[in-house]
C-alpha cells in the first residue's frame, strides 16, 4: 500500500503523468480520478481532454472542484486508488469563491485530515509555485504564499512525497 502520496513539481515537470503511473501500479480494483479543474476557455477544456485520454477507461472520474475533503472521505476505500489532479486548481477555485486565507488554511487542514484517514492509496498533485520569481502583484503574491503554506500541510500529511523536475522523479520523503 502507497498510502498518500504528493506529487510536486513546477508547470509541465511531468507531475501528474508520474502519479499516474504510480497510481496505475497500486494493483486497486477501482481507479477514482478526482478533477478539481474547470474549464473556463477552450484552452483549458483541451487540457482537460489531454488528460483524460492519458488516463485509459479504466479511471473512473469524478469531478470536484471546491469539496476536495468531503470527496476524498467519501471515495477512499480499501482496494481503490483516488488521483487528486490538483491541489492548486483547487486552491484557484477556492480564491475564486472568495475564500479568506483563513478558510483556505482551514480546508488544507481539513484535506490533510481525510488524506491521513484515507482507507485506500491517494495520490495528490500539486504545483510548486515558490521556485520562480516574485509576482509583480500582491493577488500573484498571495496566491503564491497560500500555495506554498498548502503544500506545506499536504507534505506533512503524506507517507511519500515526490518532487517531479524535468521529468524526473526524485523522492524527497518516505
Amino acid at each position: 500500500m502507497a498510502g498518500t502520496v504528493l506529487v510536486i513539481g513546477g508547470a509541465r515537470s511531468g507531475k501528474s503523468a508520474e502519479a499516474l503511473r504510480l497510481a496505475d501500479t497500486c494493483g486497486a480494483a477501482e481507479k477514482i480520478y478526482l478533477a478539481t479543474s474547470v474549464p473556463l476557455d477552450a484552452e483549458m477544456a483541451e487540457r482537460v481532454r489531454k488528460h483524460q485520454g492519458e488516463r485509459g477507461a479504466d479511471w473512473r472520474t469524478v469531478e470536484e472542484p471546491l469539496y476536495v475533503a468531503s470527496a476524498v472521505r467519501e471515495l477512499s476505500r480499501p482496494g481503490t486508488v483516488v488521483l487528486l489532479d490538483c491541489v492548486t486548481l483547487w486552491l484557484t477555485n477556492l480564491v475564486m469563491e472568495g475564500k479568506t486565507p483563513e478558510e483556505i488554511h482551514s480546508a488544507a487542514g481539513d484535506l490533510a485530515g481525510a488524506l491521513q484517514e484515507a482507507r485506500g492509496d491517494v495520490f495528490v498533485v500539486t504545483n510548486e509555485t515558490g521556485c520562480g520569481i516574485v509576482p509583480e502583484n500582491a493577488m500573484a503574491r498571495a496566491f503564491r504564499d497560500a500555495a506554498g503554506a498548502v503544500n506545506q500541510t499536504l507534505a506533512r500529511a503524506a507517507t511519500r512525497v515526490v518532487w517531479c523536475v524535468a521529468g524526473i522523479p526524485v523522492v524527497i520523503k518516505g
